[in-house]
Protein backbone atom coordinates (compact mmCIF):
# COMPACT_ATOMS: atom_id res chain seq x y z
CA UNK A 1 0.00 0.00 0.00
CA UNK A 2 1.27 3.55 -1.14
CA UNK A 3 0.46 6.43 0.74
CA UNK A 4 0.49 9.74 -0.85
CA UNK A 5 2.09 12.36 0.64
CA UNK A 6 0.66 15.60 0.46
CA UNK A 7 1.70 18.56 -1.63
CA UNK A 8 2.37 21.62 0.52
CA UNK A 9 0.31 24.11 0.26
CA UNK A 10 3.03 27.24 -0.66
CA UNK A 11 2.55 30.35 1.35
CA UNK A 12 0.30 32.39 -0.25
CA UNK A 13 0.81 36.40 0.49
CA UNK A 14 -2.40 38.66 0.39
CA UNK A 15 -2.03 42.51 -0.24
CA UNK A 16 -4.97 43.29 0.98
CA UNK A 17 -3.41 44.97 4.20
CA UNK A 18 -0.80 46.34 1.99
CA UNK A 19 -3.76 47.99 -0.10
CA UNK A 20 -5.65 48.86 2.97
CA UNK A 21 -2.36 50.79 4.32
CA UNK A 22 -1.98 52.71 0.99
CA UNK A 23 -5.38 53.95 0.82
CA UNK A 24 -5.73 55.09 4.72
CA UNK A 25 -2.39 57.32 4.00
CA UNK A 26 -3.33 58.58 1.17
CA UNK A 27 -6.56 59.58 2.27
CA UNK A 28 -4.73 61.04 5.47
CA UNK A 29 -2.42 63.15 2.90
CA UNK A 30 -4.92 64.47 1.23
CA UNK A 31 -6.68 65.94 3.77
CA UNK A 32 -3.79 67.11 6.06
CA UNK A 33 -2.14 69.09 2.81
CA UNK A 34 -2.34 72.87 2.33
CA UNK A 35 -0.98 75.05 -0.41
CA UNK A 36 0.98 77.61 0.68
CA UNK A 37 0.91 79.48 -2.82
CA UNK A 38 -3.09 79.02 -4.13
CA UNK A 39 -1.63 80.22 -7.36
CA UNK A 40 -0.24 76.67 -7.95
CA UNK A 41 -3.72 75.18 -8.26
CA UNK A 42 -3.97 74.49 -11.88
CA UNK A 43 -7.74 75.27 -12.05
CA UNK A 44 -7.55 78.86 -10.55
CA UNK A 45 -5.06 79.46 -13.85
CA UNK A 46 -6.95 77.41 -16.81
CA UNK A 47 -10.71 76.32 -16.56
CA UNK A 48 -12.81 75.35 -19.03
CA UNK A 49 -15.99 77.81 -19.42
CA UNK A 50 -19.30 77.03 -18.36
CA UNK A 51 -21.69 75.72 -21.39
CA UNK A 52 -19.79 73.69 -24.33
CA UNK A 53 -16.77 73.58 -24.29
CA UNK A 54 -16.16 72.64 -28.05
CA UNK A 55 -17.54 75.20 -30.57
CA UNK A 56 -17.44 74.35 -33.60
CA UNK A 57 -17.64 76.00 -37.14
CA UNK A 58 -17.50 74.97 -40.79
CA UNK A 59 -13.94 76.34 -41.20
CA UNK A 60 -12.50 76.02 -37.81
CA UNK A 61 -13.16 73.98 -34.22
CA UNK A 62 -11.67 76.29 -31.55
CA UNK A 63 -11.75 75.52 -27.69
CA UNK A 64 -13.19 77.92 -25.95
CA UNK A 65 -11.37 78.64 -22.57
CA UNK A 66 -12.21 81.02 -19.90
CA UNK A 67 -9.28 82.55 -18.07
CA UNK A 68 -8.87 83.04 -14.36
CA UNK A 69 -7.11 85.01 -12.34
CA UNK A 70 -6.70 84.67 -8.43
CA UNK A 71 -6.16 88.32 -6.21
CA UNK A 72 -5.15 87.72 -2.84
CA UNK A 73 -5.40 90.62 -0.22
CA UNK A 74 -3.11 90.74 2.12
CA UNK A 75 -3.74 91.84 5.40
CA UNK A 76 -1.85 95.23 5.41
CA UNK A 77 -4.19 96.20 2.33
CA UNK A 78 -2.02 95.58 -0.63
CA UNK A 79 -3.14 93.29 -3.25
CA UNK A 80 -0.81 90.52 -4.51
CA UNK A 81 -1.26 89.00 -8.20
CA UNK A 82 0.76 85.68 -9.04
CA UNK A 83 2.98 86.03 -6.28
CA UNK A 84 4.05 89.07 -6.64
CA UNK A 85 2.12 92.56 -4.70
CA UNK A 86 1.30 95.41 -6.38
CA UNK A 87 -0.18 98.82 -5.78
CA UNK A 88 -4.12 99.68 -7.10
CA UNK A 89 -2.72 101.41 -10.03
CA UNK A 90 -0.39 98.51 -11.38
CA UNK A 91 -2.93 95.74 -10.40
CA UNK A 92 -5.53 97.63 -12.65
CA UNK A 93 -3.38 98.09 -15.50
CA UNK A 94 -2.64 94.23 -15.34
CA UNK A 95 -6.05 93.50 -15.39
CA UNK A 96 -7.08 95.70 -18.31
CA UNK A 97 -4.14 94.06 -20.16
CA UNK A 98 -6.04 90.93 -19.47
CA UNK A 99 -8.91 91.50 -20.21
CA UNK A 100 -7.56 93.56 -23.02
CA UNK A 101 -6.42 89.90 -24.42
CA UNK A 102 -9.28 87.75 -23.01
CA UNK A 103 -12.49 89.33 -22.71
CA UNK A 104 -14.47 86.55 -20.45
CA UNK A 105 -11.35 87.07 -17.69
CA UNK A 106 -12.65 86.38 -14.32
CA UNK A 107 -11.45 87.75 -10.93
CA UNK A 108 -11.20 85.90 -7.97
CA UNK A 109 -10.65 87.42 -4.64
CA UNK A 110 -8.98 85.99 -1.69
CA UNK A 111 -9.10 88.67 1.09
CA UNK A 112 -7.11 88.08 4.10
CA UNK A 113 -9.73 87.66 7.66
CA UNK A 114 -7.48 90.85 8.60
CA UNK A 115 -7.79 93.03 5.62
CA UNK A 116 -10.29 96.01 6.09
CA UNK A 117 -13.34 96.68 3.82
CA UNK A 118 -12.18 99.65 2.28
CA UNK A 119 -9.19 97.75 1.12
CA UNK A 120 -11.46 95.27 -0.57
CA UNK A 121 -13.47 97.42 -1.87
CA UNK A 122 -10.92 99.95 -3.51
CA UNK A 123 -9.92 96.18 -5.20
CA UNK A 124 -12.89 95.78 -6.48
CA UNK A 125 -13.67 99.30 -7.83
CA UNK A 126 -10.24 98.56 -9.32
CA UNK A 127 -11.32 95.22 -11.26
CA UNK A 128 -14.46 97.16 -12.52
CA UNK A 129 -12.10 99.60 -13.81
CA UNK A 130 -10.06 97.28 -15.46
CA UNK A 131 -13.35 96.14 -17.86
CA UNK A 132 -13.50 92.93 -15.54
CA UNK A 133 -17.11 91.84 -15.90
CA UNK A 134 -16.67 88.41 -13.90
CA UNK A 135 -15.78 89.36 -10.30
CA UNK A 136 -15.89 86.91 -7.40
CA UNK A 137 -14.96 87.47 -3.49
CA UNK A 138 -14.02 84.04 -2.06
CA UNK A 139 -13.60 83.93 1.98
CA UNK A 140 -11.92 81.11 3.34
CA UNK A 141 -13.09 79.97 6.90
CA UNK A 142 -10.87 78.46 9.71
CA UNK A 143 -11.37 74.87 10.52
Amino acid sequence: MRLRRSRRVGLVITVTPMVDALLILLVFFMVTSTYLDLDMIPMVEKGAAPGPAVATTPQTATIRESRTVLVRLRPDGRPVLRGEAMTGPALTAALAARVASAPDTRVVILPSGQANAQALVSLLEGAARAGVSDIRVVRLEAP
